[in-house]
């Protein structure tokens, strides 16, 4: 008697996109791409509106004045109600997004994706609103794979679900959309996703992460995340810099990691800690970081770009690097909607601005190569601590345009991925689908649907 064994979902949807006709392939494909980045466009631009005007309020505004105080304590009393409610609506959208979407795509976890699109969208805006050291990208990354099964929906109704074409292309599309950086998505879909490689598969999200590209660098004319000015290539004297750039960073990501897991399974283990507590947890630290070291915040103290141009000195900097590793790991761990990445890459930013000083008071490197060094340490700790060498240098390349530094920067992310490695730190985005599963979000996620 033959046995049969189901086929996963990823040989299951191979197999069909085999004898798919093309064009209906590129037809998906390019729908999926165009409507991704339309909606992280939006998603883009209505952040940075948003975040304009609030940090435009601080500023205009004596935040010691009374009534000043009263109102920014009532809206972020309002913004962390409303984190609470949403995520309770749709347990899915809690955190990145990552995890969910690969436990989605291994068919371990259902997709709502009508619900949890617009849910993410808006949940993700009042964590950022609210000054939350979290980021958009991975909840791009979902938004897009969510959209990448509406599409689906058009030709296979609710069986899209379990296709993963289109969780696949709509993540690449979400992640190009959100970095304008469709190589790294493509990376992405293949390292971190770990998705079969075959030409349709490589057809289908290469067509869906350059429709994405296209909306948002040609359509919103987004342009580089990271337009630094200076980017002075390393000269072969100062090559021995990139292997204790990637040790450092390989280090600094394994702490990373761990401080933020162990800081997230506490919180899902304390007994004190009932959701809307920790749902508001964060934006009380952030309205007290606003009064007692509001640099820390986005939009009020220095980005990646203002570290190339204006070093401050080591003591600040490293007093700033610890802070924001600390309230970037709390915010997360409160289970609000809102991503890994952005925070990681200025933390990565600020590592390398530490380092940058270092090295500008030993001579070893001129002003012009600060955002060189910045560009080394971010990617090197994206890799450390996601574990995708390639996708975190292609991400960093595309970002900043720093084509010509290209070999540095793979350098300095492979460095750092055995370092991490060697230490025994698991990448973060598979302890943390772990996480989801030992606490049992499947049963509530199936009730969502």
């Amino acid at each position: 008697m033959s046995i049969h064994i189901p086929l996963p979902p990823t040989l299951r949807d191979l197999q069909a996109l085999r004898v798919q006709g093309v064009w209906q392939l590129l037809a998906q494909a390019l729908l999926t791409g165009l409507v991704s980045g339309a909606v992280i466009g939006l998603f883009r631009l209505a952040y940075t509106w948003i975040n304009g005007i609030l940090t435009g309020f601080v500023r205009s505004h004596d935040m010691g004045d009374p009534l000043i105080a009263a109102c920014t304590t009532a809206f972020l009393l309002v913004m962390g109600l409303l984190a609470w409610g949403l995520l309770r609506y749709e347990p899915l959208i809690s955190g990145s997004g990552i995890p969910q979407t690969e436990l989605a795509l291994a068919g371990r976890l259902p997709l709502p994706w009508l619900r949890l699109l617009w849910a993410k969208f808006v949940a993700t805006l009042i964590s950022l609103s609210g000054g939350l050291s979290l980021g958009r990208e991975g909840p791009c990354i979902q938004m897009g794979a969510a959209v990448g099964c509406g599409v689906g929906h058009l030709w296979h109704g609710t069986a899209a679900q379990q296709m993963p074409r289109f969780l696949v292309g709509g993540s690449v599309a979400g992640l190009a959309a959100a970095f304008g950086a469709p190589v790294a998505g493509l990376c992405f879909a293949f390292e971190e996703m770990r998705v079969m490689l075959s030409a349709p598969m490589l057809l289908f999200t290469t067509v869906a992460a350059a429709g994405a590209w296209f909306v948002v660098d040609m359509l919103f004319d987004f342009g580089l995340v990271f337009p630094f000015h200076h980017l002075e290539i390393l000269t072969p004297e100062q090559w021995w810099i990139v292997l204790p750039i990637g040790l450092v960073m390989g280090i600094l990501g394994v702490v990373y990691n761990g401080l933020l897991l162990r800081l997230t399974c506490a919180a899902d283990r304390c007994p004190f800690l009932p959701s809307p507590v920790r749902s508001l947890l964060p934006f009380g630290l952030a309205g007290l970081l606003l009064y007692v070291y509001p640099q820390v915040l986005v939009g009020l103290g220095p980005d990646a770009l203002s570290l190339e141009n204006a070093p401050l000195p080591l003591a600040p900097l490293l007093l700033l690097l610890l802070v924001k590793i600390v309230f970037s790991c709390l915010s997360f761990a409160s289970g609000v909607a809102g991503g890994l990445l952005m925070p990681m890459l200025l933390v990565g930013a600020l590592a390398g601005a530490c380092g940058a000083s270092i090295l500008l008071e030993l001579a070893c490197i001129q002003p012009e190569q600060a955002g060189t060094i910045l560009c080394l340490c971010m990617a090197g700790l994206f890799s450390a601590t996601v574990r995708a060498p390639l996708t975190g240098a292609a991400l960093l390349v595309e970002m900043s345009g720093a084509l010509s530094h290209s070999p540095f920067v793979i350098a300095v992310a492979l460095a750092a991925t055995f370092v991490a490695n060697r230490l025994g730190s698991k990448p973060i985005y598979e302890s943390l689908a772990q996480r989801i599963l030992r606490a049992g979000q499947t049963p509530q996620a199936e009730k969502s649907v």
